[in-house]
């Protein structure tokens, strides 16, 4: 075989001196040799060298010469045979055989359960495949490069040997896709000096045992007494129980105080119960459905989330189940973004006090998106965390799938993670002290080096992917193996027995004391801390209970607001500014000075300013929102003579006050459902930071649709999360097509319910000062939707006097601004919401109306009632009342908002729409058909009442 593999191989064969021979000339002149053999050399050098160098190769024959040269001039006073050479190629060949354990070995690891596979052909693990034959087995080799011993030789015998108990045994470990030299060594270090093999006291099995009893008897009594009943059961994989385990006490000694979980719904229930301590109990009560509803809609028992402080040798730990939805990995970046939250309150920039732990099924982790999105995340500046313990329960069958062969396109599931180089350690799951070890090796990495690592539990599904599931109908071979299989609880149980650690009655004993404890409704964890509080917890007691109509004082006295104008338009000394942001700035200065109206960017920058001067932190992100995508807002100050791209930046609203709270803005990567998905998470822990996502354009919100619907929008009456995300949504008609105009307004329109958000669409630079000021000022915490402009940021008529936010607060309604215009005789109110206003004054100049109002609805959820009516009451002989949008008849504000209006009509008035026909697509994307559009609904508006007309 292996001289068919030679002859059939370009590397071999007959081809074997030439290639030799031009690899020689490539070290010597990469220049000399053909283009692609240029390439396939150069990635040679990327390979690194054994000992996890990342030394460049040298070219052998100079180095051999010189030898001979030197021994035939007797220079090393000793003569050199032929055979002293040879021995040195098989040195070299030693070297490979190391580096290819180190790279392939895996690949032979014993890691399925099921043993399912035979093991592949990898003719680089063979020692035949490097001119090593039987009869070189007990010659010495140097070892210096190697961790399996102190002593400096080692036969190739011992060597072998070594290698295979260290990478093909229950863990299979990648790392050196991993660049940085340091950290290849550290693996070495750590699994070579051991053989990859933990050593554990006899308490430590006992306990190991312990944790797979537990495990194992939660899903065997729950499958008993509550038959048929989902829970998504974890048997086949129980040793998970035992990772986890490892990590809470292990990270609890390594100094982490708090740890954040994000799980799908296997195995979350014995999480729940065996890790977190949640009382079984209470679980019981959920199946008998006795628990206590109090929320508006709920959730099943397998999304629920939990948090406890357990004991662990380190001290306590604060352990947080995230809530999440069915939408497999969504609830990875919202995980990320609550530890952030937390480090960021314990001022960690490191890291070390939260661990980000985030649990995987092998079939979402190679399959969803968000995965690779998150992941994007991790060692950026705004979304760094320390680095995450990535879990994947990796049952071998994902959801359904009755092919291994459409599961992926890559060899494992966890290949996604080389994008950012994080290590892997595959462990069978049928050895629990593998598994706890490889546990341990992880967490000892993330603490060490602050990355992400993965441990894969390579384990089987003994039930279907619910328990009314029949997997058998599409998996006979595979579930024939697992009724065979005795249990992972059984075969270790028998294994400390065998090893005199436990009487032989001892495993069965464990089974019935857990038994009667589930019987007696106790916690199995021990101990759970129950009185314990750290300084470091969010009390939000403040912000339950609150009403939407709860006033906030969010004007400022004069003063101040000249004060905050004049920090942030204020530049260090010899910082040079782009020409047009000193235009921008000294506008600003004007503006502060109350010599021209203040604009939407300065009404941002005062509600900025005035809140982290009062102790609230505000945290802006998303893509190019430093500057601002229409350029509106410039909060980061590039200098324009800056010598180097990492110096050179200047933010004013960091220097705005003495001991002031933290403005932080992130310019983010490319991505809405992760970076939403993480300032939701952020949000969710911290409750006195306004947080912020702006979209580049409101249509590209729907890239976090499911951010949208399963958290922002449901969360709070699902699990009862009270949440203040803010989203800034770029929404406006302005004939820029169908993918830059509309924010989908209709869509957060239908999903507003429940007072469980606001949605807002401000028209004026005072008006977007006051309502980012009462969503932090009023002690009121759901998610504020804001319709920002586009074209209203430089519209004249949008800018704001002074005196509007020195006095006033944020109008849900603002009645019709002009003066001139005699109530009794106005036949028509136009109500509308956002850009259009504008377009509909000037329509209304242009036909010298003056039986016309026009009122502008600024919050369209949760609707004004008694604002609008109070509106509508201003004009006692006004019998139509015309709905206004820039938007198709099916989209915007239309559908949902009649019915309000409807209610505040008086008898006798008609209710009609103006605005462009119903449309599969937002926007048009011919220019032209935009301005008939806009002038066709402009007509309709001040026409007759035609179409759907609705009377009270």
């Amino acid at each position: 075989m292996m001289q068919e593999y030679r002859s059939n191989s370009y590397l071999f064969g007959g081809n074997a001196p030439y290639v030799e021979e031009m690899y020689e000339a490539y070290l010597d002149n990469p220049g000399s040799v053909p283009e692609n053999w240029r390439a396939y050399f150069d990635a040679l050098q990327n390979v690194p060298a054994v000992d996890g160098s990342d030394s460049r190769d040298v070219a052998h024959a100079p180095v051999v010469a010189s030898f001979a040269q030197r021994a035939k001039a007797n220079a090393f006073g000793l003569k050199t045979t032929g055979a002293d050479l040879a021995v040195a190629r098989k040195q070299v060949h030693v070297q490979s055989l190391i580096a290819a354990y180190r790279f392939l070995g895996a690949r032979w690891a014993s890691l399925d359960p099921l043993k399912r596979h035979e093991r592949p052909k990898i003719p680089e693990l063979e020692p035949a495949f490097y001119d090593l034959s039987e009869s070189d087995m007990d010659i010495s080799f140097s070892a210096t490069n190697t961790y399996f011993t102190t002593a400096e030789h080692m036969t190739l015998r011992e060597i072998v040997q070594a290698l295979r108990e260290t990478y093909c045994g229950s863990i299979g470990a990648e790392y050196m896709h991993v660049t940085d030299p340091a950290e290849k060594r550290w693996w070495q270090q750590r699994l070579e000096s051991i053989r990859a093999k933990g050593s554990y006291t006899a308490e430590q099995k006992v306990h190991i045992l312990n944790r797979l009893t537990a495990a194992e008897g939660l899903e065997r009594y729950l499958h008993t007494k509550y038959v048929g009943q989902k829970r998504f059961s974890l048997e086949g994989g129980e040793s998970f129980i035992a990772a986890m385990d490892a990590l809470v006490q292990r990270g609890g000694i390594a100094g982490v105080q708090e740890i954040v979980i994000g799980m799908a719904h296997r195995g979350r229930l014995n999480v729940l119960v065996n890790t977190l301590g949640k009382s079984p109990a209470e679980l019981f009560s959920e199946f008998d459905h006795s628990a206590p509803e109090n929320l508006p809609s709920g959730d099943v028992k397998y999304h629920q989330g939990f948090s406890s402080d357990v004991s662990t040798p380190g001290g306590p730990v604060h352990l947080s189940l995230a809530f999440n939805p069915s939408h497999l990995e969504i609830v990875n970046p919202v995980v990320e973004g609550s530890v952030r939250a937390r480090l960021d309150r314990r001022g960690d920039a490191r890291g070390a006090s939260v661990l980000p732990i985030i649990v995987h099924g092998d079939a979402a982790f190679a399959g969803q998106g968000v995965v690779m999105e998150t992941l994007a995340l991790a060692q950026t500046r705004g979304y760094y965390t320390g680095g995450t313990v990535h879990v994947v329960i990796n049952n071998q069958i994902g959801f359904t799938t009755s092919d291994p062969r459409d599961t992926r396109s890559t060899l494992y599931c966890t290949d996604v993670v080389k994008m950012v180089e994080a290590p892997v350690l595959h462990v069978n799951g049928d050895d629990p002290e593998a598994v706890v070890l490889a546990t341990q090796l992880v967490l000892d990495y993330r603490q060490e080096f602050n990355k992400d690592v993965v441990v894969d539990i390579v384990c089987f599904r003994k039930l279907g992917h619910n328990e009314q599931d029949t997997p058998a109908l599409t998996q006979p071979l595979m579930y024939k193996k697992i009724a065979q299989h005795q249990g992972t609880r059984r075969l270790y149980g028998e294994k400390l027995v065998a090893q005199g650690v436990l009487p032989s009655d001892g495993p069965d004993q464990m089974v019935k004391e857990f038994r009667a404890a589930m019987d007696a409704g106790k916690h199995t964890i021990d101990p759970v801390l129950t009185n314990h509080k750290s300084k470091y917890a969010v009390d939000w007691a403040p912000f339950l209970g609150k009403k939407w109509t709860d006033a906030a004082d969010t004007s400022l006295p004069m003063a101040e607001v000249k004060r905050l104008a004049e920090r942030i338009t204020t530049l260090p000394p010899n910082f040079k500014a782009h020409p047009l942001v000193e235009k921008v700035l000294a506008d600003r200065a004007a503006m502060g000075r109350g010599e021209i109206n203040v604009d939407w960017g300065m009404g941002e920058h005062l509600a900025f300013a005035s809140l982290v001067a009062s102790g609230y932190a505000v945290r802006l992100s998303g893509e190019d929102c430093g500057r601002g995508t229409f350029t509106h807002r410039h909060s980061v100050l590039h200098d324009q003579n800056r010598e180097r791209w990492d110096e050179g930046t200047y933010i004013p609203l960091q220097n705005v006050a003495e001991g002031q709270a933290p403005f932080v803005v992130i310019d983010s990567l490319l991505s809405e459902e992760a970076v939403l998905g993480f300032e939701y998470g952020y949000a969710s822990a911290e409750p006195n930071t306004l947080v912020i996502w702006e979209a580049q354009f409101g249509d590209f919100a729907n890239g976090a649709q499911v951010v949208i619907d399963q958290f922002i929008a449901s969360g709070e009456v699902k699990w009862g999360r009270v949440n203040g995300l803010t989203l800034m949504l770029p929404h406006g008609y302005e004939g820029q097509g169908p993918e830059h105009s509309s924010a989908r307004l209709e869509r957060f329109m239908q999903l507003a319910a429940d007072n469980n958000m606001q949605i807002v669409q401000p028209t004026t630079a005072s008006q977007i000062f006051h309502v980012l000021r009462r969503q932090m000022v009023r002690m009121f915490r759901k998610p504020l939707v804001l319709m920002t402009p586009k074209s209203l940021l430089r519209h004249k008529d949008a800018g704001s006097p002074l005196s509007e936010f020195t006095r006033g607060e944020f109008r849900t309604v603002i009645p019709e601004s002009n003066s001139e215009l005699v109530a009794d005789k106005v036949k028509r109110v136009i109500a509308c919401s956002g850009k259009v206003y504008y377009d509909l004054v000037k329509k209304r100049e242009e036909k010298k109306s003056s039986d016309v109002a026009i009122i502008r609805v600024e919050q369209l959820y949760p609707f004004p009632h008694k604002a609008f009516a109070a509106e509508i009451k201003r004009y006692p002989n006004a019998t139509e009342i015309m709905w206004c949008q820039d938007e198709p008849q099916n989209q915007g504000a239309w559908f949902f908002v009649q019915h309000y209006i409807h209610e505040n009509m008086t008898d006798g008035q008609r209710l009609g729409y103006a605005g462009r026909p119903a449309s599969a697509s937002p926007a048009v994307g011919y220019a032209h058909l935009h301005q008939e559009q806009q002038k066709a609904l402009l007509d309709q508006a001040f026409g007759k009442l035609k179409g759907f007309i609705l009377t009270k």
